[in-house]
């Protein structure tokens, strides 16, 4: 092995590991923030007449970002995330969303990443819609029954809001990705 593909495969692991660490973190903030807006102004607004839980965004974006964590450090760092941002959302949630917070985070992260590895050899964008879909839904549904939010009135608001932050998500992560390989070819 050469001194610069040494250098380069050093590096290469440096960012994964560097990319893993801010996702593991961003995740965990967002799992704050989903469960402080929702505490302090429960149900708003979303558009087209919907009504939604008011950290419903920050919540579709912990599906992504869990993604990330898997992508760059593996399944099993995946899961000790998902376990601690399970505790972080009972511990840090106001008492009526806690067990709500709790019990949906973790379900519905666990459902997202058993959709997402099988699907994610056949490319990210695949696997990442479909498996953020479904971990969306999951979440939504066994947040509002627990938590007592009316579930025919939030869900429709709930699902809206997620998707359109999965869908801005992955076609962030998308175009960062090409950018990355036209740069390298050019």
């Amino acid at each position: 092995m050469t001194e610069s593909t040494v250098s380069a495969t050093k590096s290469a692991a440096t960012r994964k590991a560097t990319v893993g660490v801010a996702a593991a973190v961003a995740l965990l903030a967002c799992i704050l923030a989903a469960n402080l807006v929702t505490s302090r102004y429960g149900v708003v607004p979303v558009g087209f007449g919907l009504m939604a839980t008011a950290g419903t965004y920050f919540a579709g974006v912990t599906f992504i970002l869990r993604d990330a964590v898997q992508d760059a450090a593996g399944k099993r760092w995946a899961f000790a995330v998902i376990a601690a941002g399970a505790i972080l959302s009972f511990v840090l949630a106001d008492p009526f969303i806690a067990l709500a917070s709790a019990v949906a985070f973790l379900a519905s992260e666990v459902a997202d990443l058993l959709v997402y590895t099988p699907l994610r050899k056949r490319g990210y964008i695949r696997a990442s819609l479909a498996s953020n879909s479904v971990g969306a839904f999951v979440d939504t549904a066994i947040f509002l029954t627990i938590a007592g939010f009316p579930l025919q009135n939030a869900l429709a608001g709930q699902m809206v809001g997620k998707l359109l932050l999965t869908a801005l998500a992955v076609t962030a992560v998308a175009s960062f990705r090409l950018s990355r390989r036209v740069r390298a070819v050019a």
